[in-house]
């Protein structure tokens, strides 16, 4: 009991209902957004093309929107941004559960790309405001654990109710959504909380522009993060197109596909750290991007669940490596008054999500799943050049090892 008093006055109550609200968040959403493309193929029955659009338009508004927000949240405060969001996001998937067009559903995921990407950076960068420089990292693996766990459950629910009652996934997706934004609401509330640092002069949109586009380490992670993203995206748009069409009940083996996935995140997430740890965070990157392009190609040859689990455990494999090394690096590029900003700056890289779903999604309907798998696998290994560059940049990037950073 007293160690965990002790844990809990390692971090703000409102870091705490942060963590426990990604948990819950990410598990709603994973019940929902992985099995849009098997709904819209089953229910509104729309080309792969088509599909790949509906689910692309929410990484690309990501993509534009994650630095706007972070950028308000740093002038404006943390919690209007938030709150704001959870209050749509909540509105976007009662809707989800209603429409009936094509046209519609572009629309609703759009917004729900375009809110994710102002409250997703500005969570993070409110997690800095309120940690202690020591804890700050261990706050940040707390959080990407609680991704996961979210992760690993949403997709069983996800697979019952999309044989069910895929509307009701929507409607309970809505429901977290909503209760986490009046619980955080009433939590600021009572401590009182602003959300935004005092004492420094507001930056305008312009100055914080230039300063990140001066950033070359920034610009380079960005750029290797797309193509990377473009590979990534495949796992919730083509993949389950690509099994529908190769494995029988394609339904239940990607659901658990997902959960080896995320299990494999919060099991091995410590162990590979050690091992990862006399490297650069960027080398360590490079590792990560072999590991997904190579678990990508062999998506393309899985007749079966056993080639698939083998390589979504080398896909997941990279994906430990990659995305835990990429946010902390914008951690220690960041300048504390330009966080939110920064972290809003790192959505650029969810332009490969959107580019990564339409460009698979035409590659599978002209030339297969094994021909699109290779190719997109290529892209994904192309990321190697930015970061081998950006490996070499001395600028404000520190040779720390990732198991200290991570922990």
């Amino acid at each position: 009991m007293k160690k965990l008093q002790q844990l809990g006055k390692q971090f703000h109550p409102i870091v705490w209902v942060l963590l426990f609200g990604t948990i819950m968040t990410r598990a709603a959403s994973a019940m929902t957004l992985p099995f849009l493309a098997i709904y819209l193929s089953r229910e509104i029955n729309l080309s792969p093309l088509l599909i790949g659009l509906t689910v692309g338009i929410s990484p690309l508004m990501s993509a534009a929107g994650g630095f706007i927000g972070g950028h308000l949240s740093d002038r404006f405060g943390r919690k209007p941004v938030m709150l704001t969001s959870l209050f749509i996001l909540s509105f976007v998937y009662a809707c989800f559960s209603i429409a009936g067009s094509p046209v519609w559903f572009v629309v609703l995921n759009a917004l729900n790309g375009l809110c994710n990407s102002f409250f997703e950076p500005v969570s993070q960068a409110l997690i800095a405001d309120l940690t202690e420089k020591k804890n700050r990292m261990k706050a940040y693996s707390y959080r990407y654990t609680a991704i996961n766990i979210g992760a690993a459950v949403g997709p069983l629910m996800g697979a019952y109710m999309a044989s069910t009652s895929p509307k009701m996934a929507f409607l309970a997706t809505a429901s977290v959504y909503f209760i986490y934004c009046v619980l955080l609401f009433v939590l600021m509330k009572r401590f009182l909380f602003e959300g935004k640092k005092e004492g420094k002069e507001p930056v305008t949109f312009k100055a914080a522009a230039g300063i990140i586009r001066r950033d070359t380490a920034l610009r380079y992670l960005i750029l290797g993060s797309i193509l990377v993203n473009i590979g990534y995206a495949q796992m919730e748009s083509n993949l389950p197109q690509h099994l529908s069409q190769s494995i029988e009940n394609s339904v239940a083996v990607y659901s658990i596909l997902l959960t080896i996935n995320a299990l494999m995140v919060v099991i091995l997430q410590i162990p590979i750290s050690h091992a990862a740890g006399k490297f650069k965070p960027m080398q360590v990157m490079i590792f990560g991007a072999i590991m997904t392009a190579g678990g990508l190609i062999c998506f393309g040859y899985a007749a079966g669940w056993f080639l698939a689990a083998a390589a979504m455990i080398l896909f997941t494999l990279g994906e430990i490596l990659i995305f835990p090394s990429s946010s902390l690096i914008i951690d220690d590029l960041a300048q504390e008054h330009l966080r939110g900003t920064y972290f809003g700056a790192a959505q650029f890289r969810r332009a490969g999500s959107f580019m990564g779903p339409i460009f698979g999604g035409y590659l599978l309907g002209k030339a297969g799943g094994m021909v699109m798998f290779e190719v997109i696998g290529a892209i994904t290994l192309c990321s190697i050049l930015f970061f081998l560059i950006g490996s070499r940049v001395q600028v404000k990037l520190p040779a720390v090892s990732v198991k200290k950073e991570m922990l």
